[in-house]
């Protein structure tokens, strides 16, 4: 197949065949890819079946600061419980969290003294943990298309002020287009081995309908979110060669730890629910928000 013109497909169905006919070949043009990708005009009522969104999005967020001096402490609940410097937590991880805490301190050399002003607590209303036991409240990665193994399509659905970690995306080349809202990428360098500082920022920018941006590793990493309070976006990812675990990054220190991608719904349905135990009691959660506790440090 001759790309020497830039093909611009008339629906989703057409930007499918087109990628799977540019993939056939050994040699990708990632500019090619990049101006089909921009050249789609987002159409809801195509995309629009692959949407799935959490419903439950946006209550009862808590934010938790470890001191920024016990780094054994946040490496603990890192390990632990899968918490980061900043994390953002819905209802259900901060329970997780807050029963993990006593063990981890027990397991910690520094003592906490009552006046820390960094840690946090909050009642959670039983209205809030009925639904908090069906939400991890985050953004909803939605495969559309499996690209015959060499890149995978999907959508990912952002609520309001909803954002990843900072993240590599190994060694793959991931596209990312605005189908709906806006989404703010900022760019930071990798972070210096002997450096445990804070990362350093490249550049940031808004990406507005219909753009398509472009990252490898070889450029940087990033994190996207959506900047918005008060309206939800959608995107259009793709990436290739297609990958089940990246790293997110500790913005503050550099620090970075293993996270397995996984998926909110599969061609328009969504994926099962497995049971965890949970304050020892059975919660079902859907198979995303476990690696969504993970990631949470995330795209």
């Amino acid at each position: 197949m001759d790309h020497t013109e830039v093909l611009k497909p008339q629906t989703l169905d057409d930007l499918i065949q087109i990628l799977h006919e540019i993939f056939d070949s050994d040699k990708v043009n990632t500019e090619e890819v990049q101006n089909i990708m921009e050249s789609y005009e987002s159409n809801p009522l195509e995309w629009g079946k692959y949407a799935k969104f959490d419903q439950y999005r946006a209550e009862g967020n808590v934010r938790v600061d470890i001191p920024s001096t016990d780094i054994h402490l946040a490496t603990l609940l890192s390990s632990l419980c899968s918490v980061l410097q900043g994390t953002i937590l819905g209802p259900l991880l901060f329970t997780i969290f807050i029963n993990y805490l006593p063990n981890v301190c027990k397991a910690s050399t520094v003592h906490m003294n009552a006046d820390d002003p960094n840690l946090y607590r909050q009642t959670i209303s039983p209205a809030t943990a009925g639904r908090a036991a069906r939400t991890i409240q985050r953004y909803t990665r939605n495969l559309v298309d499996e690209g015959n193994g060499k890149f995978n399509l999907m959508i990912l659905c952002w609520g309001e002020g909803h954002g990843s970690s900072i993240h590599d995306h190994t060694d793959s080349h991931c596209f990312l287009k605005i189908l709906q809202g806006n989404l703010k990428e900022t760019m930071y360098e990798w972070p210096q081995k002997k450096n445990n500082g804070e990362m350093a920022k490249k550049s940031e920018g808004v990406l507005k309908l219909n753009q398509c941006a472009y990252i490898n590793d070889s450029i940087g990493l990033h994190r996207v979110e959506n900047p918005s309070h008060t309206e939800t976006a959608v995107s259009l990812h793709l990436y290739s060669p297609p990958f089940d675990q990246c790293h997110t990054f500790d913005q503050r220190t550099g620090h970075k730890n293993v996270v397995k991608m996984t998926f909110w719904s599969k061609h328009g349905e969504r994926t099962p629910f497995v049971s965890i135990n949970c304050g020892g009691g059975g919660v079902k959660l859907p198979r995303f928000y476990l690696s969504s506790a993970e990631e949470f440090g995330r795209v």
